[in-house]
């Protein structure tokens, strides 16, 4: 069955724990696994700027055999003089997998719904599930079982990486809390999503106005910069809104005596973090940005796997049809 990743939940518990046990096995054996071999070409489409999502998918594939075509912002024609239906069609016949960083998560569904190829979420504007996979990757290597564990997430709780918190955090069977101002709260569907992952995991949700309800006693401590891309006019105003949920060292001294700290960088210190935070002791924020690369190659060899499409599954698992 062919299989993509849109958004966190699109992995079982039992999926994501084998993407993480894959993850740490790639990254003792770096190349263990070819499934691009050929080498076959995937995908790499971006509509904003990248470093980190750019460099792990491009070593990734390479890593697993196959040839990463990038293609920056303005170089193609998806969404624009060609409908991302018809782009999906066309990348079907000659890609291995679709790996799009984009605005809409409604493009990346369209895509996936045409395409006989997997379709990766690199980053939209409502979910970066591949970030989460690199930070739960981290966690587990720092923390141990994941289960039980408790993360918080603090300032703007209404973006994409807040919301992919709650959906990941929430099936690897954590307590995961967001805090952040009563007007950027992630979407009731999130929470409600979120919390019903939680119920079939052991984990549960909590969602607040109060980074010290939120601080208290985690595991991980977590923060997104406070103006994305697009959000620049608003500087100002939205470091007023989100100043009370800085990550400060007293901040960590809220959270368990042994919290780390994450960052999907890039990181703005003086303003989310405190430059002593992100450059101390219980910081994990490099291991979490070399994670990026063993996690997405742990996902795409999963999913062609899962699809029949790995160049290194014995020939009777791999489908045969012609796309």
């Amino acid at each position: 069955m062919l299989r993509h990743f849109l958004i966190d939940t699109d992995l079982t518990p039992e999926e994501q724990t084998r993407v993480l046990d894959l993850a740490l096995a790639l990254k003792a054996d770096r190349f263990s696994r070819r499934p691009l071999a050929g080498p076959q070409t995937v995908g790499v489409v971006f509509d904003k700027t990248s470093t980190r999502t750019r460099v792990s998918f491009a070593t990734g594939v390479s890593d697993l055999g196959g040839s990463p075509l990038i293609i920056n912002p303005g170089e193609s024609q998806l969404g624009h003089k060609e409908s991302v239906a018809d782009s999906a069609r066309v990348f079907s016949r000659m890609l291995a997998a679709v790996v799009w960083r984009t605005y809409a998560q409604s493009g990346l569904e369209e895509m996936a719904e045409h395409s006989t190829v997997p379709v990766v979420n690199a980053l939209s504007d409502d979910y970066h599930p591949c970030q989460i996979l690199a930070d739960l990757l981290t966690l587990r290597e720092h923390l141990g079982d994941l289960p039980g564990r408790t993360l918080a997430y603090v300032g703007d709780a209404a973006n994409n990486m807040a919301n992919s918190y709650l959906l990941g955090c929430a099936t690897a069977g954590m307590h995961v809390r967001v805090a952040g101002p009563q007007q950027h709260l992630p979407r009731q569907v999130v929470v409600d999503a979120a919390r019903e992952r939680a119920e079939q995991t052991g984990g549960s949700v909590l969602v607040t106005t109060d980074p010290a309800e939120a601080l208290r006693g985690a595991d991980a401590v977590v923060t997104d910069t406070w103006v994305s891309m697009g959000q620049e006019d608003e500087k100002a105003e939205r470091t007023r809104i989100f100043q009370p949920y800085a990550v400060t060292r007293e901040a960590m001294a809220l959270a368990g005596e042994e919290a780390v700290f994450l960052h999907c960088l890039p990181a703005y210190r003086g303003f989310e973090v405190e430059a002593e935070v992100i450059d101390g002791p219980a910081s994990l924020v490099w291991d979490e940005a070399e994670n990026r690369l063993h996690a997405q190659k742990a996902l795409l060899t999963f999913l062609l796997d899962s699809s029949g499409l790995s160049a290194d599954l014995p020939a009777a698992l791999r489908r045969e049809e012609i796309r």
